[in-house]
């Protein structure tokens, strides 16, 4: 059953999605398109679920392997393989994509089939660069992730989706650009492309400063980290809502898992070295990007100051070299990628109804639709770390991993706790309570039973993180154990 189930997950979306490209010339009707993605994510969904219930939590090995030559004559391989610092991520891929086509399901009235493909496309792109154990082959499928996200900014996007568009492509392509150079200089130094290769390279400590800050050009404009997320709040703003979820649920850890996989194990040595660089960064995102999302007058803005601001913690429990800041990171990308989802989910259902997402526009939202304010007010609660949901777990635990490396670190980053709570509740309140402040918002229809199963799944994952949170934790721990003793055995 493990055999090729990797290639699966990666060229079922992908064709999937091509064959929707090519659909509207076969058969023109919409539904029809809907149902065959709908098919095909489902399909993935559950091919992606052997590898968590199948994964062996007891080894940090690459597992579900294959590897067989791809271009001889350079040694570029296709590999694939999974371990605990990357099983989560495929499965969280396959999730959101299925409730992403889920979401667009009424809302998408134009180029239907070309929409769903792109989202396709995209899974598929994304489940290669967290399989991927070649270089060249992870550097193929980062860069394809760009290309789908891209079309659909610009095309389903709202007024300034152009300019949007542009920014997020330019910034990240241009970050990448040192990535490849990376890559080059590692094989002229391994002979292989292989990325485990790469780790063993020995390396002076000049070569490891500038390998580390090329990887860091890319990884951090794609987290994002201060000062390069200026591009996501105009992404989120102007994406439509499924480019949203799946820029904060997914698009978002592809610079987390490069730290992982590439900075940490390639350039350990540079990594202590400039870690005061890497938890200043996680900082200022986490406290400064807080006080920003305070401010916003939009919704999607606010939720996408408050991704940076989450998206700190992760950085930061990566670079305090502590087993647990690890585990705590990458549990807090799982967790943001529940919570983040739900809650541009939330915001694209309000704006499917009035086409508006200032908050000054709504009031009294709970005399209309008192579902939907439930769900909503789970998933602020959960964005504020409320313990017994999953926004608790990881913090809490790279909280306490700062804690136990510096203690003004921790409390600089406990900080985040008030300012989550207050900029999530401001804007439940403004939104959710009060008197109605115009006709428009008394007549609104409560959610529609497509969006109901949408907001339970996110809900119970959610729920289910947040009160049981050891099977998740139990599949990252050996690998996270292994990658830090990697890092303190050093090059040097």
């Amino acid at each position: 059953m493990s055999e090729g189930l990797l290639s699966l997950l990666i060229w079922l979306p992908i064709i999937g999605g091509v064959g929707l490209l090519a659909l509207p010339l076969l058969n023109p009707c919409p539904h029809r398109a809907k149902m065959y993605a709908l098919i095909i994510s489902v399909v993935a969904f559950l091919l992606s679920l052997p590898l968590f219930f199948g994964f062996d939590n007891t080894t940090a090995a690459m597992q579900f392997v294959e590897d067989v030559p791809w271009i001889d004559r350079y040694g570029i391989r296709y590999g694939l393989g999974v371990d605990g610092l990357s099983v989560l991520m495929i499965l969280l891929n396959t999730f959101t994509t299925l409730l992403v086509v889920a979401a667009g399901w009424e809302v998408i009235k134009e180029r239907v089939a070309a929409y769903m493909g792109a989202f396709l496309i995209m899974s598929g792109f994304t489940n290669g660069v967290f399989a991927a154990t070649d270089s060249v082959l992870f550097y193929m499928f980062w860069e394809a992730t760009l290309i789908p996200l891209f079309i659909v900014i610009g095309v389903w996007g709202g007024e300034r989706r152009v300019y949007a568009a542009l920014k997020f492509f330019l910034y990240t392509l241009l970050g990448s650009l040192l990535m490849l150079a990376a890559i080059l200089y590692l094989f002229n130094q391994a002979d292989s492309f292989s990325i485990a290769a790469f780790h063993e390279v020995p390396l002076s400590m000049t070569a490891q400063t500038l390998l580390f800050f090329a990887f860091l050009a890319a990884f951090a404009v794609k987290v994002p980290m201060t000062p390069v997320h200026t591009w996501l709040p105009d992404a989120h703003v102007e994406a439509p809502t499924g480019g949203s979820i799946v820029l904060a649920a997914v698009m978002l850890k592809l610079g987390a898992y490069g730290f992982l996989r590439f900075s940490l194990p390639i350039a350990p040595d540079a990594s202590v070295e400039y870690a005061w660089l890497m938890i200043a960064l996680s900082l200022i995102a986490i406290v400064y990007i807080g006080l920003v999302a305070l401010v916003q007058e939009d919704m999607k803005k606010l939720i996408a100051y408050s991704s940076i601001a989450h998206m700190g913690f992760v950085t930061l429990g990566f670079f305090l070299f502590d087993e647990w800041g690890i585990v705590g990171g990458i549990a807090q990308m799982v967790s943001h990628g529940f919570i983040s989802g739900a809650m541009f989910f939330c915001v694209g259902v309000l704006y499917d109804r009035l086409h508006t997402r200032r908050i000054a526009d709504y009031g009294g939202v709970v005399n209309a639709m008192p579902k939907y304010s439930a769900f909503l007010m789970l998933f602020a609660m959960a964005n504020a770390g409320l313990p017994g949901t999953s926004g608790f777990v990881g913090e809490f635990i790279v909280i306490l991993a700062a804690i136990n490396a510096n203690f003004w670190v921790g409390l600089a980053a406990a900080f985040t706790l008030i300012t989550g709570a207050a900029y999530s509740l401001w804007m439940y309140k403004r939104v959710i309570f009060g008197a109605v402040v115009n006709d428009q918002v008394s007549n609104l229809q409560d959610v529609s039973r497509r969006e109901l199963i949408i907001l339970i799944a996110f809900a119970a994952l959610v729920l289910l993180m947040g009160l049981w949170p050891l099977p998740f934790l139990d599949v990252v721990s050996v690998s996270a154990e292994h990658l830090l003793e990697h890092v303190e055995r050093g090059k040097l």
